[in-house]
């Protein structure tokens, strides 16, 4: 991708280099509710429960410690700024479009973990989106294990990490992750799953409509960053991660959607930048 040298965001807080920050939980949404608004790239909720159930018996993460960040952390910081900018510039414009006002979000960078509108958080949880606080948040750590651990190397494939949590806060905005989650409060675990892969798929669209635009309005692409973006969301396809992590795949506990499901969806938006194709809830086919 083409980044450097361009605007960086304005609503990006750095907190890596902070750790052992004490913390409160035990106001905000609860820890079912944390689970379903923290949107992973292919994490498992119950990790997250278990984590939140943890803290809250604690009642802190201990002393706060500092240290200098590295060079390499610091460009990838840039990088993550610029990011950003461009999904603000894209979603500002196709908001604006349509008569809408588009509410930037934050993006909150740490280090092994930090505390959320709707929690405390750690690197295990993955990236995730709070619709409490509208702020995503990520441990670029996450970036090394999609390469290491994933297969999913690349500039591009960290932008689509963005871009789809990004699109969650679109989907916030418009008021389809309220009624979902509203939605999935009233049905079994197994018909709020099928739910919830729907919204994932929508995120995945969205990211692909974000990289469409930034092309025609930035032209930042160079050659591989689209396998990059399309290789990142199948490494995180519900059945590619079950086979890995216990050799077999159970659908009926997908909540993103297969690799299958996924790179298609991503590859709609980025082909066609039209919002009105991304209606996952109302398919037939994902």
């Amino acid at each position: 991708m083409q980044w450097k040298g361009r605007r960086q965001s304005a609503n990006v807080e750095d907190r890596r280099g902070i750790s052992g920050r004490t913390v409160a939980v035990g106001g905000g949404l609860g820890t079912l509710a944390v689970a379903l608004i923290v949107m992973l790239l292919g994490g498992n909720p119950q990790q997250v429960m278990q984590t939140l159930q943890n803290i809250q018996a604690t009642g802190q993460g201990g002393e706060q410690t500092t240290r200098p960040l590295t060079e390499e952390e610091k460009e990838l910081g840039e990088f993550v700024g610029v990011i950003l900018a461009d999904t603000e510039d894209v979603w500002n414009r196709l908001f604006e479009q349509q008569g809408l006002k588009y509410r930037e979000p934050k993006l909150i960078m740490f280090s092994g973990a930090t505390q959320s509108g709707c929690g405390h958080a750690q690197s295990a949880t993955g990236p995730f989106y709070c619709s409490a606080d509208e702020s995503v948040y990520i441990d670029l750590d996450f970036f090394q294990q999609m390469q290491k651990q994933l297969g999913a190397p690349g500039d591009f494939a960290w932008a689509y990490v963005i871009a789809h949590e990004v699109g969650h806060h679109v989907q916030n905005l418009l008021g389809t992750l309220g009624e979902t989650h509203g939605q999935m409060q009233r049905l079994d675990e197994k018909e709020a799953n099928r739910l919830l892969v729907r919204l994932e798929l929508q995120a995945d669209f969205l990211a692909g409509v974000w990289a469409h635009h930034a092309q025609r309005m930035k032209n930042l692409l160079e050659e591989g960053d689209i396998e990059e973006g399309m290789n990142a969301a199948s490494s995180v396809g519900d059945d590619r991660i079950m086979k890995q992590q216990q050799g077999y795949v159970v659908p009926d506990a997908f909540t993103h959607g297969t690799s299958e499901q996924r790179v298609r969806w991503f590859t709609t938006g980025l082909k066609t930048g039209d919002l009105a194709q991304g209606d996952t809830f109302n398919a037939r086919t994902l």
